[in-house]
């Protein structure tokens, strides 16, 4: 066990250093996700990383998608020689802890730079605790916090470089902890298992889950709803049916949410998002209503590095590359047209599915999940407000309300 820079506070949860974390599954992690992004410019900056003690390695991405024209720097360490939040050219800074971020990649070879300062517009939403299980085992026990923001810094790709402003600029934030889903390479291989039990509850196919700003608001909440349309309790990844607030700034109470139902339309012959209108309800009563229109070609997260065959030797961020200082590498698509066929570097062993339903095996037709919208949102006093939001929209197999099959 070693000492690490946290273990000065006082808030070990734990009789343990906070290196040795009370679980061997490989499939144990902890980290963070942040959006950038501005409609006007047709741009979204995704960046993030996450630590997996078991396999020693801290890895992580910076994905800048530029109306669909996207490029992906990934990187990776081990983890227990340095605990700092920093991972070759790219680093974290924490200068009020659920508030105030900074978001800092130097020059490298990808030639995407930024130094960034995310700013909460909001408090944090604490989701409901995630569970899930396989065969008496625990295959999901996670928490996550989501979080809206603004932007301000610089941004550049080579010769195209954007002044961050936050009048243009909103952001998006996640951090989540414990298991979240089998990882592949490292989870085990299916051939060797029992099969997996039936499960006859309720199956999820539709996710939506928005951070948005429409100053003088910002917020979060998400949805799940079988094929059916109804919100249910799910064995899954995500679980929740319906849960978020939405707020007023940071010195008025939150307005939590009691319920949202939706009507989406689809770019022609595809499931990708064109525009969605979302009723919701919040416990007081008060009606609410938001307008979501898609203003690029939505990003793709298998370049990120959680799935394999986003890195060139097959691996993901969790994965050994050859190097304990540091590996990195970074790729440029055009996915200005969806859906298209995506082709993996490599896929070790077995192919697997992945979170989004969206198979890591050669030669399958995919889109992006991840969109920036524009976004309206009509308050029960009658205002109405205008901003950005990251909607996170996905359909697996069969929906009914909307057709699919």
């Amino acid at each position: 066990m070693q000492l690490t820079p946290y273990d000065e506070f006082p808030v070990h949860q734990a009789p343990h250093p906070f290196s040795y974390i009370p679980s061997t599954d490989y499939n144990w992690d902890d980290g963070y996700y942040f959006g950038a992004f501005s409609p006007d410019d047709g741009v979204f900056l995704a960046t993030g990383a996450r630590v997996n003690p078991n396999t020693d390695m801290i890895g992580g991405y910076a994905l800048l998608n530029v109306r669909g024209h996207q490029t992906t720097l990934r990187f990776n360490r081990v983890w227990r020689r340095d605990f700092s939040l920093r991972i070759g050219p790219w680093r974290i800074e924490f200068v009020e802890p659920l508030k105030t971020i900074r978001l800092v990649l130097e020059e490298n070879a990808s030639g995407m730079t930024f130094n960034l300062l995310w700013e909460g517009t909001s408090p944090a939403f604490l989701e409901e605790h995630h569970v899930a299980t396989h065969r008496g085992r625990r295959s999901t026990d996670q928490s996550r916090y989501s979080q809206p923001g603004k932007v301000s810094g610089t941004l550049a790709l080579g010769a195209q470089k954007w002044e961050v402003t936050p009048e243009r600029w909103s952001g998006a934030r996640d951090h989540s902890w414990g298991l979240y889903a089998d990882r592949p390479p490292l989870s085990p291989l299916a051939s060797v298992l029992p099969p997996r039990e039936a499960d006859n509850g309720p199956q999820r196919s539709l996710r939506f889950w928005t951070c948005f700003r429409t100053d003088p608001y910002s917020g979060f909440f998400h949805l799940h709803e079988d094929a059916n349309g109804t919100q249910a309790k799910f064995n899954d990844v995500f679980g929740t049916p319906f849960g978020g607030s939405i707020h007023r700034g940071w010195d008025h109470p939150p307005i939590a949410l009691a319920s949202g139902r939706h009507e989406i339309e689809f770019q022609p012959g595809t499931r990708i998002l064109k525009r969605a209108t979302l009723s919701l309800t919040d416990i007081q009563g008060g009606a609410w209503k938001q307008i979501f229109e898609a203003a690029a070609p939505p990003w793709v997260v298998q370049t990120m590095g959680y799935h394999p065959g986003s890195w060139k030797d097959g691996g993901t961020f969790f994965t050994y590359h050859g190097a304990e200082e540091l590996a990195l590498e970074w790729d440029s698509f055009d996915f200005s047209q969806q859906p298209f066929v995506f082709t993996p570097y490599v896929v070790q062993g077995e192919a697997a599915a992945n979170t989004f339903g969206e198979g890591t095996r050669k030669g399958q037709m995919i889109h992006g999940p991840e969109y920036l919208a524009r976004v309206t949102t009509h308050a029960p006093d009658g205002s109405i407000s205008h901003g950005a939001a990251q909607v996170e929209m996905f359909i697996n197999g069969a929906y009914h309300p909307y057709g699919f099959e």
